[in-house]
C-alpha cells in the first residue's frame, strides 16, 4: 500500500503522485499543464484511497462459464466529494474518475490575506456553501489542493460538520500541506484523516506554502 503513516498526516507515496506533483511544482508548468495535472493526481489519490481506507466484499459472479467469486469494493455508492472553490475544482475533477457516482459539495471559502492574525490564521469569508445529505454510511473527502494555515480548511470542515453526524471515513485531501496546516486541522478535528501528497518545510510570512507550487487557484485558471 502507497500511503504511509507520518506524525503528522497520512502521506500518498505511489511514484506517479510524486511524479505529478514534482511537474506541478514547476514554474515552467503553464496552465493547460497544470490544470490536468491536478486532475491526475486527483485521479491517483482517489483511487489510493480506494485501496487503502475502503474495504472490499466477496460476490457470487456469473462468467460466461461458470459461476465464480470475485471481490467489489463496499460503499462506492456512499461517498460524497466536497469541492473547495476554486483551485479544488480540477483537483475534483480527477476524483470523480475514481468516485463517479460520487454525491458532491461545493464550498466557497476565501481568506483575507491583509488580516494574518497573530496565531498564524486568516480570516475567512464563505460566500456559497450546497452541501448534499451526509450519512453515517458515507465515506467524505473534503479536496483542496493546498493546506497552509488551515484556517479555511477549519472553517470548510466547521460547515460540513453542522447539523451532520460524523460519516464512517472523514477525509481532508490535499496535495501539498503545511506543518502548521495540518498541526491546526489535527487539533480541531482529531476525527479527520489528514492525507496530503506533499509535506512541505514551512509557510513564509505571507502564509504561502514553501516551497509549495505557488497560488494553485491562479496557475490552473491564469488569473493572479
Amino acid at each position: 500500500m502507497t500511503i504511509e503513516d507520518r506524525d503528522e498526516a497520512h502521506v500518498v507515496t505511489h511514484a506517479l503522485a510524486k511524479d505529478t506533483l514534482s511537474r506541478l511544482r514547476d514554474v515552467e508548468t503553464e496552465q493547460v499543464a497544470f490544470r490536468k495535472g491536478l486532475v491526475k493526481l486527483g485521479r491517483i489519490c482517489g483511487y489510493e484511497i480506494i485501496d487503502g481506507r475502503m474495504e472490499t466484499e466477496y460476490v457470487s459472479i456469473d462468467t460466461p462459464l461458470e459461476e465464480t467469486m470475485g471481490e467489489r469494493v463496499k460503499g462506492l455508492d456512499d461517498v460524497v466529494i466536497i469541492n473547495v472553490l476554486r483551485a479544488a475544482t480540477p483537483f475534483v475533477e480527477g476524483l470523480l474518475k475514481a468516485f463517479p457516482r460520487a454525491r458532491q459539495g461545493v464550498i466557497s471559502a476565501s481568506r483575507d490575506e491583509s488580516a494574518r492574525k497573530e496565531d498564524g490564521s486568516f480570516p475567512i469569508t464563505v460566500d456559497y456553501v450546497k452541501l448534499p445529505e451526509i450519512t453515517e454510511d458515507d465515506t467524505v473527502i473534503v479536496a483542496d489542493p493546498m493546506l497552509a494555515t488551515g484556517s479555511t480548511m477549519c472553517t470548510v470542515l466547521d460547515h460540513v460538520l453542522e447539523n451532520a453526524p460524523e460519516p464512517e471515513r472523514f477525509i481532508v485531501l490535499s496535495a501539498v500541506s503545511a506543518p502548521d496546516g495540518l498541526l491546526r486541522v489535527g487539533e480541531e478535528f482529531d476525527e479527520v484523516d489528514l492525507l496530503t501528497v506533499a509535506i512541505d518545510d514551512h509557510l513564509d510570512d505571507d502564509g504561502f506554502i514553501v516551497p509549495g507550487l505557488g497560488d494553485a487557484g491562479d496557475r490552473a485558471f491564469r488569473t493572479q
